[in-house]
């Protein structure tokens, strides 16, 4: 198996575009001491960008707006979001929107 230099160059050039990003800001603000408004503001970013992703695949398809019954995504994701309110747990929201689903696309 031979591996090409350009294929290998772009798989390099990737892993740099990638880390770059990530690792720079925590090089440059490791020794910062940032504000508590700053910090606090940070901890609703993971949560409103999952928001966003969900709310797009949930709610729009190529059509349109995609309700149920065509789209029963929106209800599978309904005893999903509740197992996660409740428990907090990853894996049992998973199983719970992957078990809603399948029960969802069985019935309908």
């Amino acid at each position: 198996m031979t591996i090409r230099p350009a294929i290998l160059l772009i798989i390099l050039g990737m892993a740099l575009v990638t880390y770059l990003p990530r690792m720079l800001p925590l090089v440059a603000l490791s020794h910062v001491k940032l504000p508590t408004l700053v910090l606090k503001w940070l901890g609703y970013v993971p949560v409103s960008v999952l928001a966003a992703l969900l709310a797009k695949e949930l709610l729009i398809s190529d059509a349109g707006l995609a309700l149920p019954p065509e789209h029963p995504q929106l209800l599978a994701a309904v005893p999903a979001f509740l197992v996660a309110a409740t428990t907090r747990s990853l894996m049992g929201t998973v199983v719970a929107g992957i078990a809603a689903m399948a029960l969802l696309r069985l019935v309908l």
